[in-house]
């Protein structure tokens, strides 16, 4: 299974993008980043639609889409890793996780999502989900796999 994270804002060398990097290469599945960046004189309104459809733009064919987004669904890690291991098992080739900036997603993102998921009721930095969501994909992979790494 592949995995694509698509997400608005280009990650500066630094603790977030170390973490990321760390997680994602530790899964077997192929984790690719696409960074999107859109300009900021765009009005907000303006801005979020474009940066919609760069990240719809960046989706693979067939791929199933996870929107990150605070009023997503929040769910536990076994729920997640019973997610992926049902896709995976049935044959879904890629995963594409959207991660919005800092003014959230645009609502064309969460209506053609598969799902949408929230790393709970906190607000994140849209930089360090990306390293939660690494996280999170090699949880899933160590409970799919009986690996010790989780604990619940």
């Amino acid at each position: 299974m592949n995995i694509l994270v698509a997400a608005v804002g280009k990650a500066k060398p630094g603790a977030e993008r170390e973490l990321f990097e760390s997680y994602a290469a530790r899964l077997p599945w192929r984790v690719d980043l696409k960074e999107i960046e859109i300009k900021k004189e765009a009005a907000v309104n303006v801005r979020r639609a474009r940066e919609g459809e760069a990240l719809l733009g960046a989706v693979p064919e067939g791929a199933r889409i996870i929107a990150l987004d605070e009023r997503g669904k929040s769910e536990t890690s076994e729920a997640f890793a019973k997610r992926l291991g049902r896709w995976r098992d049935d044959g879904v080739r890629g995963v594409a996780f959207l991660i919005g900036g800092a003014d959230g997603l645009d609502e064309s993102v969460r209506k053609r999502a598969d799902a949408t998921l929230s790393f709970g009721a906190l607000t994140w930095p849209h930089m360090l989900v990306r390293a939660l969501l690494a996280e999170q994909l090699y949880r899933a992979h160590t409970i799919l796999t009986g690996h010790p790494y989780h604990r619940s």
